[in-house]
């Protein structure tokens, strides 16, 4: 895997799109290299949830620890030992599964007793607290991330690492979709594009793709076009700028508003980051946008007018996401001369790669 290339993404795809790779960077060529991902305990997550548990109910909320497995199957090994369907068991959110990632599951157990965990420990898993609940975890329902990254062999100018530090301290990073969304090799940015194109959605084995899949599909499509449209700002350099048009939304919360005009107090908003320009999550319904930004969105989205019809088409509506980013907690130590610590906290839905990419070159 060349330097440059981020986790997953081996090759660039060959559909018209861009690759995670080929993304327009803010701030230039990072000032180090480095490996990453030596060891899973290289890369560690810690999920932290916008509630707290209930206390009582049929439900068990599960604080587990995995290592090196995906989320999806650890739902899946959590059903099989509680002895129940695997619809039944709730996550907020995907983490990566060359990591130690520490996050929240339900499992909806009614009047059966609570199995003994225990046995998950051979496979990755240790439940690390377990609690009554009344309700099912949903997706999304998450406050932020922590991250703790270890990464090896570094080399390039530290002096120039602190600055990049600084300036990203100060202003974030372009919030793009990281390559998990899309498949190794960007495989579910093609197989969304062959559904769009009237073909059955297909898994990579070519059997026919279940509604979970082709929710990743949609899902994977959805923001690629949001990466399009974030690329095409950073390119211009404006993309944590308001412009006429703006649909900027508040932070901490996902409500959003329109700006037709910016005027000085917009500009201040936007600067103390309260509130941040914002880039399309397409689907039904007139865009959210108008002036220069619907006009810049809609030339972005032109060669791709079948995409914009079938997630249309799937019942997706057009939502809004910060083009912005901003880590909180960033922090870094040296380890040794050529190893470092890298701590942050993001906000629920964002990448850890995202912000990696303005500071390193890495190898897996």
């Amino acid at each position: 895997m060349n330097a440059s290339t981020a986790a997953g993404e081996e090759t660039a795809p060959d559909g018209g799109w861009r690759s995670f790779d080929a993304l327009p960077r803010a701030f230039g060529e990072p000032p180090i290299t480095c490996r990453l991902r030596a060891e899973p305990a290289d890369f560690t997550v810690d999920e932290i949830l916008a509630f707290g548990p209930d206390g009582a109910g049929e439900h068990r909320l599960l604080r587990v620890q995995k290592t090196d497995c995906n989320t999806d199957w650890v739902a899946r090994r959590i059903a099989a030992l509680a002895g129940v369907p695997h619809k039944v068991v709730g996550y907020a959110g995907l983490k990566d599964r060359h990591a130690v990632t520490t996050q929240w599951f339900s499992v909806h157990l009614g009047p059966r007793p609570e199995p003994d965990w225990a046995p998950l420990a051979a496979e990755g898993i240790e439940v690390l607290e377990s609690h009554a609940h009344k309700r099912k975890l949903r997706r999304g329902l998450l406050a932020a991330n922590a991250f703790e990254l270890r990464l090896r062999d570094v080399v390039g100018d530290r002096d120039a690492l602190e600055r990049r530090m600084q300036t990203i301290a100060r202003g974030g990073v372009p919030n793009y979709f990281g390559p998990q969304r899309f498949g190794r090799g960007g495989g579910n940015l093609h197989r969304a594009a062959a559904m769009f194109a009237g073909t059955p959605a297909a898994d990579d084995r070519g059997r026919r793709a279940g509604r979970h899949l082709q929710g990743l599909y949609l899902s994977a499509a959805r923001s690629q076009l949001f990466n399009e449209v974030l690329a095409l700002r950073v390119e211009r350099e404006d993309w944590h700028r308001a412009l006429p048009g703006e649909r900027l939304q508040l932070f901490g919360c996902h409500s959003h508003f329109l700006a037709e005009v910016i005027d000085e107090r917009i500009h201040e908003r936007v600067v103390s980051g309260d509130a941040l320009p914002t880039g399309p999550l397409f689907g039904a319904g007139e865009p959210l946008t108008t002036g220069e930004v619907a006009a810049l969105e809609a030339g972005v989205s032109a060669p791709f007018a079948a995409w914009i019809e079938g997630l249309a088409d799937a019942g997706l509506a057009q939502e809004r996401r910060p083009l912005v980013l901003n880590p909180e907690d960033l922090c870094l130590e040296w380890l040794a001369p050529d190893e470092l610590r890298l701590c942050f906290t993001l906000p629920a839905g964002s990448y850890a790669t995202s912000l990696l990419r303005e500071l390193a070159l890495w190898t897996e």
